[in-house]
C-alpha cells in the first residue's frame, strides 16, 4: 500500500515538473519574440564618398536631422557610437540606405 502511494506522488510530481518546463518554455518564447529585432538599415562602414556624396550628405544632416531636433556636433561621437545612432534615427529621418550612407559618411569625414 505504502508502494502505490509513492508512485502516485511521483507521477503527481513528473505532471508538476511537465506543466513548470511548459510555462517556462512558453515565457522564454514570449520573451525572445518581444526583443527588438536587428536593425536591417543600410550598410554602414568604411565606404568611399566622392566629394558630392558628402556634400549630399552634409545637406541630409542638416535638412533631415535638424527638422526635429538640434544638430549633434559629429565630434561628439566616435565613428562606432555614430553607427548606432544613425541605425536608430535613419528610419525616422525615413532615410534611402544611400542617404544613410552619405550622411554616415561625411559625419565621420568632419571628424578627420
Amino acid at each position: 500500500m505504502g508502494e502505490g502511494n509513492s508512485y502516485i506522488c511521483y507521477s503527481s510530481k513528473l505532471r508538476n515538473m511537465k506543466k513548470i518546463s511548459a510555462a517556462a518554455l512558453f515565457i522564454c518564447v514570449l520573451l525572445a519574440s518581444c526583443t527588438p529585432k536587428a536593425s536591417t538599415a543600410g550598410p554602414i562602414g568604411p565606404a568611399v564618398s566622392t566629394a558630392e556624396q558628402l556634400a549630399q550628405g552634409k545637406t541630409i544632416f542638416e535638412n533631415a536631422c535638424g527638422r526635429c531636433h538640434k544638430l549633434p556636433d559629429p565630434t561628439a561621437h566616435t565613428s562606432v557610437q555614430w553607427v548606432g545612432i544613425m541605425n536608430s534615427m535613419a528610419p525616422k529621418a525615413k532615410l534611402t540606405d544611400e542617404q544613410h550612407q552619405w550622411v554616415y559618411d561625411y559625419i565621420v569625414s568632419v571628424k578627420k
